[in-house]
């Protein structure tokens, strides 16, 4: 017998809207790598490095927000993550050099972990039905690609008219304007007697001695890889691999008029293609076995992405790729948050699975900086895309003998 309890809560409403925003801002700096390059004379490599700190700071960052939603609330969390966020933007106004943008983006990761998946899928996962925890884990996890579709664009319209740093103050502005709906969060904490008694440290160890937990935390680390390479390196890739071979006029069928266009209207398309991804994902982590359907994700992506490198590209291949790798871009997100809350609970959900996004964030850094660093080394991303196939294997992999079972906490 399905529950009457609604999907969409406040809360749920709430945590889409925060995150659609902050999602949108973090999709767009790569519109800006040439306004700012070209302003400056910088080489690519430095606001490259600048967006891999971002990444990285954003994973130091969400286990300490989702502890400080646990001990001081969700609300003051997300506030203390917006501050971050439109401080890192307003001073990176003011920037003027390689290493000044680089140290403000660690403030702008920790504004994006403050605003992000770590506290607000807590929160939404709190407030959910048991019957609707994983669905509406994909519905939030989804806003987050509706920003991603709408990041860029708006950025790409606002530099028509404004410099890149009037567009970072409004940025700043928009992100500041999220905490409108912060009373609409406010999300009871479902929680068992034993959950409620044990101290953050008695779950926090608990879980890091359960072989479980380590092999969700590494699976997590090909998810960043292979996402955060994509999103930095793959509109240039195809800029290049696609240049000369559109004899059939493939590109105006499609309505784009250069590849650096179709590079763009990739990302576009992942973006849309993750808001099915991802509420399905949501939808089958509450009939299917969360660790069975990672692993069929991580499956997937590892066949896309070698059948992608090994056909000869076109403009067809990149639109079906981008399709194919959309539906499986955040999918892992409501199944890994899942995944940590049905085993761990729900009382420390935003620690533990801040924790386990910390790997998928390292993933992101090396994803990014390794792009670059191999392709002035060799010319090519070649290497760059077997490494991502490999240890999408290996997620595939170590997911199998995760113990999906439902632990009991022990009270020291």
């Amino acid at each position: 017998m399905h529950s009457r309890a609604p999907v969409f809560t406040p809360v749920l409403i709430a945590g889409c809207i925060i995150i659609m925003l902050g999602f949108s801002i973090r999709a767009s700096f790569g519109v800006f790598q040439i306004p700012i390059a070209e302003e400056f004379h910088w080489p690519r490599s430095e606001f490259s490095l600048a967006i891999a700190i971002q990444n990285l700071a954003w994973g130091f960052g969400q286990p300490i927000f989702g502890a400080f939603a646990e001990r001081f609330g969700d609300r003051r969390a997300i506030i203390a993550g917006a501050l971050c966020y439109a401080a890192g933007l307003l001073l990176s106004s003011y920037a003027v050099t390689p290493g000044q943008h680089q140290l403000l983006e660690i403030l702008v990761g920790f504004g994006i972990a403050g605003t992000g998946f770590g506290v607000i899928l807590a929160v939404v996962g709190r407030a959910a039905h048991p019957e609707h925890r994983s669905l509406a884990l994909g519905i939030a996890t989804a806003a987050g690609s509706a920003g991603q579709v709408i990041g860029a664009p708006m950025a790409e319209i606002l530099l028509s008219y404004y410099p890149w740093q009037t567009v970072f103050v409004i940025f700043a502005g928009v992100i500041l304007a999220a905490l409108l709906v912060l009373p609409m969060i406010r999300a009871p904490e479902p929680a068992s007697r034993a959950e409620l008694e044990a101290s953050m440290g008695d779950v926090l160890k608990q879980a890091l001695r359960d072989p479980s937990y380590t092999l969700i935390f590494l699976g997590f680390f090909s998810c960043g890889y292979q996402l955060a390479f994509i999103t930095a390196h793959f509109p240039a890739f195809v800029t290049e691999m696609c240049g000369a071979i559109d004899p059939s006029g493939t590109l105006a069928s499609l309505g784009v008029a250069t590849t650096s266009a179709l590079g763009a209207m990739s990302i576009s398309l992942i973006g849309l293609a993750n808001i099915v991804g991802s509420v399905t994902a949501g939808w089958l982590g509450k009939r299917y076995s969360k660790k069975y359907l990672l692993s069929a994700i991580y499956t997937g992506r590892t066949i896309a992405a070698a059948a992608f490198i090994l056909v000869p590209m076109t403009p067809t291949t990149v639109v079906l790729f981008s399709v194919v790798m959309g539906a499986l871009w955040l999918a892992t997100v409501p199944l890994t948050s899942g995944l940590v809350a049905h085993i761990y609970g729900l009382r420390y959900m935003g620690t533990l699975y801040g924790i386990v996004f910390f790997s998928h964030q390292l993933g992101s850094f090396f994803g990014v900086w390794l792009g670059g660093r191999m392709y002035d080394a060799y010319g090519s991303y070649t290497a760059v895309w077997w490494i991502g196939v490999a240890i999408g294997a290996f997620s595939a992999i170590v997911h199998l003998p995760v113990n999906e079972t439902s632990r009991k906490l022990v009270v020291a």
